[in-house]
């Protein structure tokens, strides 16, 4: 059994970690209003983008002057993987779902017999994967020093893959983000965005195109998959801040049940010990 003085010492670390974890809840919720403006405000433009290059796709078609990025490379033997999670933990199952799902995915494709190679945007997504996936490691983007996500990077990490693209490294390209949904739901997604698949066309108009689709379709893709990126970036700022203060709420309600238990338990020990003095007390006057 602890002495008074171990759960005395017990109850003012538990006190001090609470008090980390309703400073860390408190800056992450200050984080997600913004993190969550930039991430509703990027998806207007991200879903006219692909609206945009559907309807150029449906009219070029399975043309044979197709840009590569749209009609692919004929083959689908070699997938890049891109997983993109946090620098950072204490952001409860965040890291972990985005990883469960590329994991679980590279997996099926090895068991198909194709080529697997991953590209991890994060440190945590790289330290969970390299266990078991490590030597299908290619790359990796480093965002610990970036306070604040911007475009253009989205656009080193999308010149990186295209440039392999275009090297023949690989025959399809899936990102893996977590889309952000509320503050306690975040969605583990997988969107493949080489080769191209905008979707159905939203609109029935007719355009002449100056000059025509294949070529604008060639200067959009690369924008499109910047974009695409930019998008779950800002998706995963989003959902980690929202993950962490779910998980720094919880962490602070445990601390503060845990110091209710040992209170219970120190003042019992008092009491108990303070019981047994006064029975050594009063056997002693009893003996005289």
């Amino acid at each position: 059994m602890p002495s008074l003085k171990d759960l005395k010492n017990r109850i003012g670390s538990v006190k001090n970690t609470r008090k980390i974890t309703k400073a860390m809840q408190m800056v992450a919720a200050a984080k997600l209003r913004r993190a969550q403006d930039a991430a509703e405000a990027a998806r207007p433009y991200a879903e006219r983008m692909n609206s945009v290059i559907a309807g150029l796709a449906s009219s070029v078609g399975g043309s044979d002057g197709a840009p590569r990025l749209l009609a692919g490379t004929g083959d689908d033997r070699v997938h890049l993987l891109v997983v993109m999670t946090a620098e950072r933990g204490l952001c409860g199952g965040f890291n972990s779902t985005i990883v469960r799902l590329a994991r679980a995915h590279a997996n099926q494709l090895l068991a198909h017999g194709k080529v697997v190679k991953i590209l991890t945007v994060g440190k945590k997504g790289r330290e969970q994967l390299r266990r078991d996936l490590g030597d299908k490691f290619v790359g990796h983007v480093d965002l610990a020093e970036v306070k604040r996500v911007g475009y253009a990077n989205a656009q080193d990490i999308a010149r990186d893959i295209l440039s392999r693209f275009e090297g023949g490294e690989f025959d399809v390209a899936t990102i893996f983000f977590n889309r952000f949904q509320s503050v306690i739901s975040q969605i583990p997604t997988a969107q493949q965005i080489i080769p191209a698949q905008p979707g159905e066309a939203t609109t029935t108009a007719l355009y002449d195109y100056e000059p025509g689709e294949e070529a604008i379709l060639a200067d959009l893709l690369p924008r499109g998959v910047a974009t695409q990126i930019f998008t779950a970036l800002l998706e995963n700022g989003a959902s980690e801040q929202g993950a962490r203060m779910s998980a720094m709420d919880n962490a602070t309600r445990n601390a503060g049940d845990m110091i209710n238990k040992l209170t219970i338990q120190y003042n019992r020990s008092r009491q108990a010990a303070i019981t047994k003095e006064l029975i050594e007390i009063i056997s002693g006057a009893e003996a005289l």
